[in-house]
């Protein structure tokens, strides 16, 4: 009886969709690795504290389940303590936010990688890669807070929709917005028309990237200063925060525990620090506050050595009026990073920011520093019980605001200061990196002869009087034309360290005895200092096609000086475009038709100059 083989074909729906399925399962299990290196890191640390300590409350099972809590507090989950000395259950609200990082990082990464195709591996869209993560760390969540429910330390279930699975998403959408490329894209259909026209300009979005970086710069100058503040009184208060730190445990391992929790909290320090030096200050209970213009009320707070930089009680003196210096210096740290955006020192006037598009950027960004502020004080405080500390900490709902106010009554007016000061400064001398002018000197003078200028990726003209004056300010750029420059009488235009222009030999000499036997340019070639490979790429108005073309007939019409040199490499610099720059003078017309008649005398085509 024979046997009938079928022989069949898979077809490309049947391969693409296996491969999408594929796909998306991988990043499913990325998901969940990154959600599990998280948990097993922070595991493994809890474990070497609880082996090293003399006496431990609980087993390894109570060590892991506490675990489990502290790794969804990390994500801004609100814990309960359910064994409190008064039988009431204590909530605990304040997020490290050091260990945030890694969850929020971790997240993030595993959203990148599986929206980018690798080789050997199929891609995903981007939102499928976004679901799929997402999926796969929310199935680990859900299960560490299914284990911890049993702990010292339970999770509440109302945070882990909200702030948990808000975290989790916010960082997959930005490895997926990362692995884009970052683009800012059109936005949604439901929004207003003349929003998606708006946005839609590449005018709109430039300002709004120069906002979002402001107001980066502010959030990042409000922490550092708040930093700054707490380190200042600790080192006031050292003896103090050495008692706490001593009289919370009294053997070793108890001590490094006490100095984990207590480097976890820095950032919260910071925060705390700024929100002081912003003036609505923090609670410490519900019966005080701290503020530079005093601390009210009787505190309630625990043994803890970062707590023992809080102010003394009573009213405010300069020292603590000092810390106002904080928010002056994120609103100063706004304008000055919004100006320089707005009035580049490479721009002419008549490319500049107007005096309100430049206030409208900065109130722009300060917008933006307040809520990154308020989205960092959040989980920066929180209850840590009941009674006297439900309320510890900042309140997001006034250091947002407050920070606001701060960068947009300081940083507007120091933004159009700022944009008025850059405008009127002569030639903006006071910045060494100028670029160079890329409007030729006045007619007439020596260093405007044979001299080319180009336009950078950016940069625009900014024309200076007096040829030698502004060329002596400005940046130089080595390129083959600066040779005849030198030729002609200008030092300032030849390469550093290249010969000097008497002590090259004439176009199409013998080199002399002594000089290497490197021959001398030919004519229309170029001059002293000249290279092959000068080139550079930083001309992006050039096409690329003209590279070969110009560089071939350079070749051609050298007389066979250059015979030996290889073709035009990659990273070579292409030909001007003929309107970015003036016309030759009459010496490198000359110099051209001198090269063209050496061409056509030697069988070779004519060169071009």
């Amino acid at each position: 009886m024979g046997r009938v083989i079928r022989l069949t074909q898979r077809g490309p729906q049947v391969t693409t969709d296996r491969n999408r399925a594929l796909a998306l399962s991988s990043a499913v299990v990325r998901g969940a690795v990154a959600a599990g290196l998280g948990l097993g890191a922070l595991a493994v640390l809890v474990t070497v504290v609880w082996i090293s300590s003399p006496h431990p409350d609980s087993g390894p099972d109570g060590a892991l389940r506490a675990t489990a809590g502290v790794w969804l507090l990390a994500h801004g989950a609100g814990l309960v303590r359910p064994d409190t000395p008064s039988g009431v259950p204590a909530p605990v609200g304040v997020v490290p936010l050091l260990l945030m990082v890694g969850p929020v990082w971790l997240t993030h990464r595993a959203a990148r990688d599986a929206a980018e195709p690798g080789e050997g591996r199929p891609g995903t869209s981007r939102a499928g890669a976004f679901c799929a993560v997402t999926a796969g760390y929310l199935l680990v969540v859900a299960g560490a807070a299914a284990y911890a429910r049993g702990g010292a330390l339970r999770p509440d279930p109302g945070t882990l929709m909200f702030p948990v699975a808000l975290v989790v998403a916010g960082a997959a959408a930005a490895g997926v917005w990362t692995a884009a490329g970052r683009p800012l894209g059109p936005l949604p259909s439901w929004s207003p028309l003349a929003l998606q026209e708006a946005a839609a300009r590449a005018l709109f979005r430039d300002r709004a990237e120069a906002a979002c970086r402001s107001a980066a710069v502010g959030v990042a100058v409000l922490l550092g200063g708040g930093a700054l503040l707490v380190a200042v009184a600790l080192g006031r208060n050292a003896a103090a925060a050495q008692d706490a730190f001593l009289g919370l445990a009294g053997d070793w391992s108890g001590r490094f525990a006490v100095l984990l929790l207590a480097a976890a909290l820095v950032p919260n320090a910071a925060v705390w620090g700024a929100a002081y030096g912003l003036g609505p200050g923090f609670a410490l209970g519900t019966e005080a506050t701290a503020t530079p213009l005093g601390l009210d009320g009787a505190p309630a707070v625990p043994r803890f050595p970062l707590l023992a930089a809080l102010p003394d009680p009573g009213p405010g003196s300069w020292p603590n009026w000092a810390a106002g210096a904080v928010p002056v210096a994120a609103a100063l740290a706004v304008a000055w990073f919004t100006v320089r955006r707005a009035a580049p020192v490479d721009a002419p006037r008549a490319r500049t920011w107007g005096p309100g598009e430049t206030a409208r950027v900065t109130l722009l960004a300060a917008f933006g520093c307040g809520l990154g502020t308020a989205l960092l004080t959040a989980p920066a405080g929180g209850p840590l019980g009941t009674g006297e500390l439900s309320v510890f900490g900042p309140v997001w709902w006034l250091t947002g605001p407050a920070a606001l106010a701060w960068t947009a009554v300081i940083g507007v007016p120091a933004a159009l200061l700022l944009r008025l000061w850059r405008l009127r400064t002569p030639g903006w001398a006071w910045r060494r990196d100028v670029t160079e002018a890329q409007v030729p000197p006045a007619a007439g003078t020596e260093a405007g002869a044979g001299a080319r200028y180009r336009r950078d990726a950016g940069a625009f003209a900014n024309a200076r009087e007096g040829g030698e004056e502004g060329a002596g300010r400005a940046r130089r750029r080595w390129t083959p034309w600066r040779g005849r420059s030198a030729e002609k009488g200008d030092p300032g235009r030849t390469r550093p360290g290249a010969p000097e222009a008497s002590s090259v030999p004439a176009p199409g000499t013998a080199p002399e005895e002594g000089s290497g036997g490197r021959p001398g340019p030919a004519a229309g070639q170029g001059g002293a200092g000249f290279e092959p490979y000068d080139f550079l790429p930083t001309d992006p108005w050039h096409e690329k096609d003209s590279r070969e073309a110009r560089w071939a007939s350079l070749r051609q019409g050298s007389g066979g000086l250059m015979a030996d040199f290889p073709a035009v490499p990659a990273a070579a610099r292409p030909a001007d475009r003929p309107e970015a720059r003036p016309a030759d003078s009459a010496a490198d017309s000359a110099a051209g038709a001198a090269a063209r008649s050496a061409g056509e005398a030697d069988g070779g085509p004519a060169a071009t100059p």
